[in-house]
């Protein structure tokens, strides 16, 4: 991997390795992608003051992220079907998080069960929580979390319906899915490394949900049962609800205005995770960064300040804390990785990441993640 300089380069390896649905479905956005979009174009825009002459030599990049003592200030999200990207994916992005020192979150919709990445890691990780209609399926997802001793819960409140993803109605990722189209079997058929990562892998459908329908199994099956299963209803008494059963650490993840965080810091939630679904869901809505520092002025001395939405080098996550986050969150940036290398791919992203956050904070004077706030930024 000596040719891959930054996270960009691993994209471009994973859009080779993977087939076109799952790439797409891990890189596009709903609707015209505006929001997709203004997520990268808003972080780039901001500048960073550079300073000369300043001791830089005892860098240090550790943090503390909800009480936890992370190497970085950096989170890998929870991602949907990310063992689709390469077999036993949510195993391997796990491993390669713990390897270095940062949380990992593993979605509801994973390939992988919450079972089998407990059982085949070393440390707790996060799990992250889609409220559906079944609310007894809900109560049983949060009462496994709890026996594999995840160390917090990730709530996603931002997906009560689900933004239509253009690309995948055109390449079959519908539900329930449409793969093997002509051009998809072809397309399938040219990524050999893929087809073994994914026969030799533990699971090819949703872990979590394997065994709860009554019916079939197959991925159309289960993908239809989810399809139904998000719930318009869901609301703030919701979270007293799983409040009243999960008894960790709680995340809420979606927050993008600040009447929404001031409720979130009412219930009692050790963090709030500022995001946009990656542009996946509204499109048009803001993008995350530009939110970010009217939120973090109005609750960031209440609640911990966590950012999503468009993280691809250490330089963007510098962006973020110096305009009030803690801690970062990224999903596209390792799942390219994944993609394109397996678990040594994920490792490179984060190393890629962290790197570059040393860097820019030794060309912008700092030593420290605690230092860092928008005396960084160029005005």
């Amino acid at each position: 991997m000596k040719h891959i300089t930054c996270i960009e380069d691993l994209r471009q390896v994973h859009m080779r390795k993977v087939p076109k649905a799952f790439f797409d479905y891990a890189d596009r956005g709903s609707y015209a992608e505006e929001t997709l979009r203004a997520n990268r174009e808003d972080l780039q825009q901001i500048k960073f003051r550079q300073r000369i002459l300043v001791d830089i030599s005892q860098r240090d990049l550790s943090t503390t992220i909800i009480g936890e003592k992370s190497n970085l200030p950096l989170i890998l999200a929870p991602v949907g079907s990310t063992g689709m990207q390469y077999g036993d994916g949510e195993i391997l992005a796990c491993r390669a998080a713990q390897a270095a020192g940062i949380p990992y979150t593993l979605s509801t919709m994973s390939i992988n069960s919450i079972e089998d990445v407990a059982e085949n890691v070393e440390k707790p990780f996060w799990f992250q929580l889609y409220v559906m209609k079944d609310r007894g399926f809900c109560k049983a997802l949060i009462e496994r979390a709890i026996a594999a001793k995840c160390s917090a819960l990730v709530l996603t409140v931002d997906l009560q319906v689900i933004g239509q993803r253009h690309m995948d109605i055109k390449n079959g990722m519908t539900v329930p899915p449409k793969l093997f189209s002509p051009s998809n079997i072809i397309d399938i058929a040219t990524k050999p490394g893929w087809v073994m990562s994914i026969l030799g892998a533990k699971r090819r459908n949703f872990g979590n949900i394997a065994g709860h329908l009554p019916g079939g199994q197959d991925l159309a099956s289960v993908s239809g049962w989810v399809a139904s299963q998000f719930d318009a209803s869901l609301n703030w008494k919701d979270v007293d609800w799983i409040r009243s059963i999960w008894p960790g650490k709680l995340i809420i993840k979606g927050i993008l205005d600040v009447e929404d965080a001031e409720e979130a810091v009412k219930t009692g939630a050790q963090a709030m995770v500022v995001s946009n679904h990656g542009g996946r869901q509204l499109d048009g809505a803001p993008s995350s960064i530009e939110v970010l520092p009217e939120i973090a002025d109005a609750v960031g001395s209440q609640i911990e300040i966590l950012f999503d939405g468009g993280i691809r080098s250490g330089q963007d996550v510098m962006r973020a804390l110096a305009l009030g986050a803690k801690s970062c969150m990224i999903g596209r940036a390792y799942i390219y990785g994944l993609g394109a290398f397996g678990g040594p791919g994920v490792a490179k992203a984060i190393d890629l990441i962290a790197n570059e956050l040393s860097v820019t904070m030794g060309l912008c004077g700092v030593n420290k993640i605690a230092e860092i706030d928008d005396h960084v930024i160029a005005v």
